[in-house]
């Protein structure tokens, strides 16, 4: 075993958190529990972070967030190691492309405009997340997809019935739709993420479009278990976006 395994140096396969000096266990953690704030909730908050592997703990911010409930802080040690080469996650199995690239990708080999349809689906407000990939403006220093000028974008903004999204994605023909879904609570965005892929194979079955669904909470390792194509994490920039769809709509040079 290499020196440096268990002591967080770069190289290292089993590394363990960082905090005050290399290797050294410290995290940090923000919890709430329903119990009103004073030293009896300090000491609930040291018992669940013990309880949680993290000795010794300090309860280092505490404060009411409401009747009854107070909102945590806590810093301490953790002797639980990381081994990296365990970590399983779904890499990019594409390029990322620029939007001069993304363009002559649509204009060269799909020779006609993509057609993309966005949407928050059921009960989801939250529109920030499908504006930031749509909407000229975009995100993180990137422009959205209305700038690429050989897609054809629609957004339908919020609150958006999936038997409507079904429907106007069929009149529009649509390649691809991307949902966003911000509300999670009761594992929200998976059950309509559920209902909105079973209902496109209900209704157009394998020439159904493109399903790409994003927000905060979405493991991208779950696209196959919730009957979509692709699934985006927190912090997905329009040009992700963009080149995953070249990536899965548009064939490759190579392919004859």
């Amino acid at each position: 075993m290499p020196e440096n395994r268990q002591n967080g140096h770069v190289g290292a396969t089993v590394i363990r958190p960082y905090g005050d000096t290399t290797g050294d266990g410290m995290v940090q953690l923000s919890f709430t529990l329903p119990v009103a704030p004073g030293p009896r909730a300090d000491g609930a908050a040291l018992q669940l972070a013990n309880k949680m592997g993290i000795d010794p703990a300090m309860v280092v911010h505490s404060h009411a967030i409401g009747e009854g409930f107070t909102f945590f802080v806590v810093y301490g040690s953790v002797r639980h190691p990381v081994d990296l080469d365990a970590v399983r996650v779904e890499e990019r199995a594409y390029p990322l492309l620029s939007p001069a690239e993304v363009n002559a990708a649509i204009k060269g080999r799909l020779r006609r405009t993509l057609v993309v349809l966005g949407a928050c689906i059921g009960t989801d407000a939250h529109t920030v997340g499908i504006d930031a990939i749509l909407n000229l403006k975009g995100f993180a220093g990137e422009k959205g997809l209305e700038y690429y000028r050989e897609m054809s974008v629609a957004n339908l903004g919020a609150q958006v019935g999936v038997p409507e999204l079904v429907a106007r994605a069929r009149a529009g023909r649509a390649d691809a739709v991307l949902v966003s879904q911000v509300v999670t609570q009761r594992d929200a965005h998976l059950r309509n993420t559920r209902e909105l892929a079973a209902a496109f194979r209900e209704a157009m079955g394998e020439s159904r479009p493109l399903l790409v669904v994003g927000g905060p909470r979405f493991d991208p390792g779950m696209a196959a278990e919730l009957g979509v194509d692709k699934v985006f994490g927190r912090g997905t920039t329009p040009g992700e976006v963009a080149s995953y769809l070249v990536h899965a709509l548009i064939p490759s040079e190579e392919t004859p």
